[in-house]
């Protein structure tokens, strides 16, 4: 993994670059020299011709290990090595064959075109290798973010992983107009008043803000939003004890991804948190239903039974006209009272219904087909919209003209008949071969789901 430098590390890194500088220059120099003293074993045996390549795998070996600097440093001392050693007159610089001259003019040309090649490769290989050090970062910090539940256990693991990384002091804010410590680390950070400037503007406009920025320098901390695909929902801190800015350009791009697994995290949780709270309330509204249609069922039977006893005592012309009045107007009332309670829907059933090219909205109460509008009348919507909160479910000729005409009309057969005549006009393909609302004979109707 990338770690951020601790500032111990930083105070000491111009004196182990100086060191690393030296020892790499000091290699490449004693390549060179170890070639030079295989070619002296060589030339004496076989001549001066194979020597000039034995010094390239010591150039390429500069490069590939050290770099551009050393490789020419190798390149150059191997030229000259060659020129003092072994061209003529030797143990000088002096060149008298033209030969030699074009010999040690084109090994150099050759060490320094393959040092930058080498050095090159060395580059690409390095950035490779940070390249995939970040991505593992990034990789074990999403696994840990990953493993936490709640926006609290994020924001603290995200803290932690922030301080770890960077060797910095870590908070998480929330809240746009009053920004609240979410989680630090370590704990028992807290912020000024201009830290609270900084951490707000962070939050409404997404812009870095604070020390080390453009913007709020007498902040003590440095902000980065945290964003999400509905926008900003936190600020990241970071502050360092010796008030030197918490993060440099190089590892920008680091904590920039960092954030963005932390904005992932934070939505998963929230995301999460409202499945919950929809599980609840279907949970909620099935009991509910469950309940109501239990109470219906226990008490429909009795309240028709005291509607056809009144009844029975109207017909039979009882002395106590008042009172049967009354209780038949008290039944009606609660039947109605009951019949409506039957009847509430939860809020998750309000999208609309579609079957086929009709489509019913019922929280909207508006009906349409193939996508126009069809107007109905308030006692066909009535029919049709009981019909839909049903699917597929046959609803008795009672049932519906107690929903749509009330309890008084319950025995009015052809004022339903009438109704569903009209819907089918207004909503079938073919009103004499319905395939919408379904006719099921001395029983009532349905509205097919097929």
């Amino acid at each position: 993994m990338i770690d951020a430098q601790s500032p111990q590390a930083i105070d000491s890194m111009p004196k182990a670059s100086a060191v690393t500088a030296v020892q790499s220059y000091a290699g490449s120099l004693a390549l060179v020299a170890v070639s030079t003293l295989l070619g002296l074993w060589i030339a004496p045996r076989w001549g001066t011709s194979p020597v000039d390549m034995i010094y390239l795998p010591a150039v390429l070996a500069a490069a590939a290990l050290w770099g551009l600097g050393p490789a020419l440093v190798a390149g150059v001392a191997s030229a000259l090595a060659y020129n003092f050693f072994f061209t003529a007159p030797i143990h000088t610089f002096r060149m008298d064959r033209v030969a030699d001259v074009v010999t040690v003019v084109v090994l150099l040309i050759v060490a320094l075109v393959t040092s930058r090649l080498a050095a090159g490769i060395r580059r690409q290989a390095q950035l490779a290798a940070a390249h995939a050090a970040r991505n593992a970062t990034i990789a074990g910090f999403a696994g840990r973010l990953l493993s936490c539940g709640g926006e609290e256990e994020i924001a603290r693991a995200a803290c932690v992983e922030l301080h770890r990384l960077f060797d910095c002091n870590a908070l998480l804010v929330s809240g746009a107009a009053q920004p609240q410590i979410v989680a630090a680390e370590p704990e028992g950070n807290r912020l000024t008043p201009s830290d609270i400037a900084a951490a707000a503007l962070t939050i409404e406009s997404g812009i870095p803000a604070g020390r080390g920025t453009d913007r709020i320098q007498p902040a003590e901390w440095q902000f980065h939003p945290v964003r999400s695909a509905e926008g900003v929902v936190a600020a990241a801190g970071l502050a360092r004890d010796d008030g030197r800015p918490a993060v440099d350009e190089q590892q920008m791009p680091l904590l920039a991804n960092l954030l963005d697994q932390v904005a992932l995290a934070l939505e998963r949780a929230r995301l999460e948190e409202q499945t919950r709270e929809f599980a609840a309330v279907r949970e909620r509204d099935r009991l509910r239903s469950t309940l109501l249609s239990s109470i219906g069922e226990d008490l429909k039977p009795s309240i028709s039974a005291i509607s056809a006893a009144v009844r029975e005592l109207r017909r039979s012309g009882t002395s106590e006209a008042a009172a049967v009045s009354a209780v038949g107007s008290e039944a009606t009332k609660l039947e109605r009272y009951l019949s409506n309670l039957l009847e509430l829907e939860p809020a998750d059933e309000q999208e609309p219904i579609s079957i086929g090219d009709v489509t019913i909205d019922l929280f909207q109460r508006v009906v349409s087909k193939d996508g126009r509008t069809v107007h109905l009348t308030p006692k066909e919507y009535a029919v049709l919209a009981e019909l839909a909160k049903h699917p597929g479910r046959v609803l008795s000729h009672e049932h519906l003209l107690r929903t749509a005409w009330g309890p008084a009309q319950e025995r009015q057969t052809e004022y339903l008949r009438v109704a569903i005549r009209a819907l089918r006009q207004k909503l079938e393909r073919n009103p004499a071969r319905p395939e919408f609302i379904i006719n099921e004979p001395a029983v009532g109707y349905r509205l097919s789901v097929r």
